[in-house]
């Protein structure tokens, strides 16, 4: 996502948490909630994303991230470290705990240091099957009912990467309703407080083109480094409004309650990368929540887990603290009540 905060290039400490020693088989795949919270998890921390997700009350996390060990490479890893594989050994039985609790997890693809050193699995892979075999292997191996696309950056711009992107995510769609599996794909996409730039609208006009169905559309709001003063809350629901509008043409068939079903947000709590000017406070997620049930948005995130305290006043962009004073877990608690409706695949 940003500079500082989704950096895949961050050090991976190699563990997956406490539980990752338990063996445990995958559960099987149940259709996510119309409507959920899902907070960015920095996997590369030797957190366990069970532990913290217990802790902050959250049934719903966004695991952060899987990229390629290096540029080329058609294996997709956990922080891009090839002793964290997707296998059960790699945050399985975190996995498995937070599903038997009624939850789930999002595995995340991309993220700023990814799309800028050639390691985002489809960038880095000329393989349409191959990248889509490992999309596959999340779903048989984790029991994972959606699947998040972080394209940003230099991925932005590469047009044979978005476009083999897509086609494997039309062949993994495929795929699911061959196999009974039920499989969501989300593009994270950074925004203008108006709306997607011309970069994510072509993004997406090829995953039409493609027949890739694109299930939620979530946009990174914050880091617009524009040189202005932001209400945070308020460019929010602008910059959905115009990520509406554009998704409208996109596909002119859906109507506006439809559209705003597709629509994800993720904030980031506290002062983001740019500084005090771009400042998300709790009571701007009691805000955002709000707006977000009476659109009917499709999920609520923020990056990440681990900024979720007031440990750092002052700081801004750190990965472990929000740069303000608060309690800890005080927007984790201000989105969990999102969460409501009947699943959907």
């Amino acid at each position: 996502m940003t500079v500082t905060a989704l950096s895949a290039g961050a050090v991976a400490l190699g563990g997956s948490g406490a539980l990752a020693a338990q063996a445990a088989p995958a559960a099987a795949g149940k259709p996510l909630p119309a409507h959920l919270a899902a907070p960015y998890f920095e996997a590369w921390t030797g957190e366990s994303p069970a532990a913290l997700a217990a802790e902050s009350g959250n049934k719903y996390l966004t695991m952060a991230f899987l990229q390629t060990p290096a540029a080329g490479s058609c294996t997709a890893d956990w922080n891009g470290d090839s002793t964290q594989p997707i296998d059960k050994a790699t945050f399985g039985a975190d996995i498995a705990a937070i599903q038997a609790r009624g939850g789930n997890v999002i595995p995340s693809f991309g993220g700023y240091g990814a799309d800028t050193t050639g390691t985002e699995l489809a960038d880095s892979c000329t393989s349409v099957d191959a990248i889509a075999k490992v999309y596959e292997s999340l779903v048989t191996t984790y029991g994972v009912t959606r699947i998040d696309l972080d394209v940003e950056a230099d991925s932005l711009n590469n047009a044979a990467g978005i476009d083999r992107r897509d086609k494997a995510i039309a062949k993994v769609q495929r795929w699911a309703e061959r196999g009974g599996h039920h499989v969501q794909f989300s593009y994270t996409l950074p925004t203008t407080a108006t709306g997607l730039a011309p970069s994510g609208v072509a993004l997406l006009r090829n995953a039409v083109d493609n027949g890739a169905r694109v299930d939620v559309v979530n946009i990174m709001t914050f880091d617009y480094w524009d040189g202005a003063t932001h209400d945070m809350a308020a460019d929010t629901e602008t910059a959905a409004a115009g990520l509406h509008d554009q998704l409208a043409s996109l596909y002119p068939k859906k109507g506006p309650a439809r559209l705003w079903h597709m629509i994800g947000v993720t904030e980031m709590p506290g002062i983001d990368d740019y500084g005090p000017e771009e400042t998300f406070t709790p009571q701007d997620a009691v805000t955002v929540e709000a707006w977000a049930v009476a659109k009917g948005i499709n999920t609520l995130s923020f990056w990440a887990l681990q900024r979720d305290n007031g440990g750092c006043v002052g700081t801004a962009g750190a990965n472990s603290c929000s740069g303000i004073a608060q309690d800890t877990w005080r927007f984790s608690h201000a989105f969990e009540p999102f969460t409501h409706g009947a699943g959907v695949s």
